[in-house]
């Protein structure tokens, strides 16, 4: 118990970490207990329950098999999104942004293309970008863009201004401050670190949620899963299956978030990246020796930022 304790003082441990509903394992992410149920070599026991009651989605276990069959009418998306017009229903705006190449071998990113939704997946602003250098590869099979498109194209700076001011929301950059009430908006995104330099923005990092970053989602603590993957496993249909639309990239990222942001936080602590100290001061060390791994398990905090909390 005491090197238990100990381990507990450095382990940061979420409410959310997902657990076997057959062996109650915790696992870091939901690709760990994927990999647990549903594998290449799964646990046989926790499979052949899972495979009669449980739901491939959300990986939650139910009573019965005609349980999952009525949860899964829920839990399922499908491809068709809502009719796109104008709108900016939600706090939370998502953004993806679709490249065509420059430099000698077409190697380079330059955002050619950029769509911003709102949670209600209308579109708030879609436009294609002037390029700043020469393209020499459109990526036309994938991006479907052609040289006419962005012949006459909005300007770059212009771009910047209009993504700037649907995110600030009337709301200095200066003054936007963590978990504030403000009006400035989340932005949502895969990969959007990668969209945020080609298009020359910067946008505070307490601001933004990838789906690319976020740990639940991740495959390893240090490796992504892609948005196509992500989509097909946890929302239950395919994308980029031809031509690459941002607004689908965005429809997806921003359903995954709203999923993630619904879980009902199990109890009530700060999480943050790293900032919070787990609750296992040196005083009371022979109390903690004494608790239950469960009990030290309920103590402890996450190192990363919950985005339940953004409700």
């Amino acid at each position: 118990m005491e090197h238990l304790v100990e381990h507990m003082k450095v382990s940061y441990h979420s409410g959310h970490e997902p657990r076997c509903g057959v062996c109650a394992k915790h696992c870091r992410s939901l690709e760990s207990l994927r990999e647990h149920l549903i594998g290449p070599l799964p646990k046989v026991e926790c499979a052949r329950v899972f495979a009669s009651r449980g739901c491939s989605l959300c990986l939650s276990l139910f009573d019965s098999a005609a349980a999952v069959r009525y949860h899964r009418a829920s839990c399922q998306f499908t491809r068709a999104a809502p009719m796109p017009r104008g709108g900016n229903g939600g706090r939370a705006v998502a953004m993806a942004c679709k490249m065509v190449g420059g430099g000698s071998d077409g190697s380079l990113d330059i955002c050619a293309r950029v769509c911003l939704i709102g949670e209600d997946e209308n579109i708030v602003f879609q436009t294609y970008v002037k390029p700043t250098t020469t393209v020499t590869n459109y990526r036309y099979e994938m991006t479907g863009i052609r040289p006419e498109y962005l012949r006459d194209a909005m300007p770059l700076k212009l771009v910047q201004r209009r993504i700037q001011d649907i995110l600030c929301n009337g709301e200095p950059l200066w003054k936007i401050r963590p978990r504030s009430s403000g009006r400035a908006r989340i932005l949502v995104g895969h990969g959007l670190d990668h969209d945020l330099e080609r298009l020359g923005l910067e946008y505070p990092a307490f601001m933004i949620r990838d789906t690319a970053k976020y740990p639940p989602l991740m495959k390893t603590s240090k490796l992504s899963n892609s948005l196509k993957y992500l989509t097909q496993a946890y929302l239950g249909y395919d994308i980029h299956t031809g031509i690459q639309d941002p607004f689908e990239d965005c429809v997806a990222a921003m359903r995954l978030y709203i999923r993630m942001r619904s879980q009902a936080h199990p109890r009530d602590y700060a999480s943050g990246s790293g900032e919070t100290q787990n609750n296992y001061p040196a005083w009371r060390q022979r109390e903690l020796e004494r608790m239950s791994p469960e009990e030290l398990l309920a103590l402890s905090g996450s190192d990363y930022y919950c985005w339940c909390l953004d409700f």
